[in-house]
């Protein structure tokens, strides 16, 4: 059903492609956690120099860890802090070149250096967000930011 793919075009294409796969394993799926778990997991392939990816979800006024790749991880995370909690509360996307740096920054992992979070948002209200973790300073950019924004769109269509 699923092979590896080879990824040779530029970023952007490949940013594409992997949006283009990502719809292939989730139209007509209505499962949440299924979605997110093969969504996870086709980031986790694509994306190079991770060390973690994975999406924490909105309950009961605080974010609990999903579905995920990578190592445990903290399993709640109040609204405003952390990376996480700070992009729920400003329902924005965070891109932080080096997660040391930021105030209140969450070490689940202290191999983490990098790390950019989408929030998830339906009908204006943040469900979730998109964590992505990298072990390399600047790991993450602009072109990152605009197509896993992209990517968080197509999965929102599911959910």
């Amino acid at each position: 059903m699923f092979a590896q793919t080879l990824y040779t075009g530029t970023r952007e294409e490949n940013y594409e492609t992997v949006i283009q796969q990502l719809e292939a394993l989730i139209t007509g799926e209505q499962d949440m956690i299924a979605n997110l778990s093969n969504a996870s997991a086709l980031l986790n392939q694509f994306l190079d120099d991770i060390n973690w990816v994975g999406f924490y979800l909105w309950k009961e006024n605080e974010l609990v860890l999903g579905p995920f790749q990578g190592l445990p991880a903290c399993i709640r995370i109040p609204s405003g802090r952390g990376v996480c909690g700070t992009a729920v509360e400003q329902k924005t996307t965070m891109l932080i070149e080096n997660v040391h740096e930021f105030p209140g920054h969450i070490a689940c992992d202290p191999q983490s250096k990098s790390e950019i979070v989408i929030p998830m948002i339906k009908n204006e209200e943040v469900i979730g967000v998109l964590d992505i973790d990298s072990p390399n300073y600047n790991r993450f950019d602009k072109i990152d930011e605009t197509y896993l924004e992209k990517f968080v769109g197509t999965l929102m269509k599911q959910i």
